[in-house]
């Protein structure tokens, strides 16, 4: 076992990239070789894998995380790319789910990627073709949500209470609802991300600059709680690697390493629009599902002048594809309830693009998938292989502090004290923030790229190999050729697919993929 201080962040370490990669694994045959084990391997580079390298790197534990794709490839940048509070799991009853949703959403918002997280305003439109109770409850609801906010200690400065407001409100948030049809709505305020994979992305930066070693491209075929079969895929050699202990954070996949875990995975389906399509909203549009009274459609602002509506519920049974395929029958769903709420009804040529991700729920009987529990599970198996899966994204902190104690109680040694709670992921530092937001106002930072990089925002700039950083690249796309650059020299970026499908959104939109691509292709010659 290494030593088990608290090891100093060396933001010279968060550099990803193929060179780093291929020395990593070099390194760690070598060491292997010489009987020098890493503590920790995590397997699985989603947001929870992540997650528990962050932790477990940044309480002292020599850790190597390793993804067969790239980081977040799965589940995590299908999400609705927002920060929950945990309303819908109150309404439900389960309370323990909704009050630390709120405390992790508030650490996200504060602390751990101010830059990446922002507040939402929510806006629930109330019209006489609703059913009586989701009329009412919504308002139930926002007003508990407001006690949860309290309990988590989140300001009203981060967060402002929730209100009821009048019919020219519900407008100025939403510009294309029903104006007529309106009687007054309900607004409240959630976390939302700029963008999910983004904040995977920083996350694995930052533990690789607390002495992580993040690998992608590295499959792992089979593991116990003490090593694990992995391949090179980008030379398709296979080599063993021992450690200490072994953890199986793959999501939806888990079960594929760890026959201990059943999971039935739920699709959430959502759709691509051009943001002016709906008046360039501000506010996410909410509408209930008829039928239901806990269960509703959003309209969510995006990034590249985009919205995203979303999302279904849906039994995803049979084999796990890598890329889940949207159905037409969820499409119609998500128009027909969101069209209730519009003045001018949304068609299909409206949709310009779909994601749909699966949620890793942990099959507990025949309840549809929308009942199902939204907890986590952490399991160790007969051979010691610790596995953690299930729950929501914005708990994913408090997932990997759970999962790194689970693995210093296996191993029976002290580890410094989690404080990921007051890690800022690389971005977030407070001063430096402040400057490039103040840069930004100014217009010497394009605001789109300081969103997205926020205190890094000048290196991303500076550090530019390529002619024209701040060119954008493709016409009419906020995203310049430094962004581009930065995800092949610093981000881990090893295909065009990397930067167009997941250190940005660009390739959601087919004709922004396409005007990308030779962009995307000149950048990958950095590597």
């Amino acid at each position: 076992m290494t030593a088990t201080h608290a090891p100093q962040r060396d933001r010279s370490a968060a550099v990803l990239n193929k060179a780093r990669r291929q020395a990593d694994l070099n390194r760690l045959r070598e060491e292997t070789a010489k009987g020098n084990i890493p503590d920790l391997l995590v397997i699985g580079a989603g947001i929870t894998g992540v997650g528990i390298a962050l932790d477990a790197a940044s309480r002292g534990l020599n850790t190597v995380l390793v993804e067969s794709k790239d980081l977040a490839f799965g589940t995590s940048r299908w999400s609705s790319k927002l920060a929950h509070g945990g309303l819908r799991y109150l309404a439900s009853g389960n309370v323990g789910i909704a009050r630390r949703s709120a405390i992790e959403r508030g650490a996200l918002l504060d602390v751990t990627a101010p830059h990446l997280v922002h507040n939402l305003p929510q806006v629930v439109p109330v019209m006489d073709k609703f059913a009586p109770l989701t009329r009412i409850l919504p308002r139930l609801g926002f007003l508990a949500g407001d006690f949860l906010r309290i309990i988590a200690g989140t300001s009203a400065t981060t967060l402002p209470l929730s209100r009821t407001v009048g019919s020219r409100r519900v407008s100025q948030l939403s510009p294309t609802v029903r104006k007529r049809e309106v009687r007054f709505g309900y607004v409240n305020y959630d976390g939302q991300l700029r963008d999910d994979a983004r904040l995977v992305t920083a996350i694995a930066r930052t533990a690789a600059s607390y002495g992580a070693t993040i690998l992608t491209r590295v499959r792992c075929e089979t593991a116990s709680g003490t090593s694990a079969t992995l391949v090179d895929e980008l030379t398709g050699d296979p080599f063993e690697l021992p450690a200490h202990a072994v953890v199986n954070a793959t999501g939806v996949w888990a079960a594929e390493l760890a026959t201990n875990i059943k999971i039935r995975p739920s699709r959430g389906t959502h759709l691509v629009l051009d943001a002016a399509k709906l008046g360039n909203p501000s506010g996410s549009l909410t509408v209930p599902v008829p039928g239901h009274t806990n269960r509703f459609c959003f309209v969510l602002p995006a990034e590249h002048n985009r919205v995203y509506i979303g999302l279904t519920d849906e039994d995803a049974p049979g084999p796990i594809p890598d890329v889940p395929e949207v159905p037409e029958d969820d499409i119609v769903f998500l128009l027909d309830v969101i069209n209730q709420a519009l003045e001018v009804p949304l068609t299909r040529d409206d949709v310009i693009g779909a994601f749909a991700g699966l949620r890793p729920l942990i099959d507990a009987g025949e309840a549809h998938t929308a009942d199902l529990s939204r907890e986590h599970a952490l399991l160790e198996a007969p051979n010691g292989l610790i596995s953690i899966t299930g729950g929501k994204l914005t708990e994913y902190r408090l997932m990997a502090e759970q999962t790194v104690d689970k693995v210093e109680e296996k191993l029976g040694v002290s580890l410094a004290p989690c404080s990921t709670r007051t890690i800022p992921v690389l971005g977030s530092e407070p001063e430096e923030l402040d400057r490039a937001r103040t840069a930004a106002a100014a217009g010497r930072i394009p605001m789109p790229l300081f969103n997205r990089y926020g205190a890094e925002s000048f290196e991303v700039i500076e550090s530019c190999p390529l002619d024209r950083p701040l060119a954008p690249v493709a016409e009419g796309l906020d995203v310049t050729r430094a962004e581009f650059a930065w995800h092949v020299t610093h981000e881990g970026a090893l295909s065009v697919d990397d930067i167009l499908d997941r250190r940005t959104r660009l390739g959601l939109v087919k004709a922004d993929r396409e005007a990308a691509l030779p962009a995307a292709e000149e950048a990958l010659r950095l590597a």
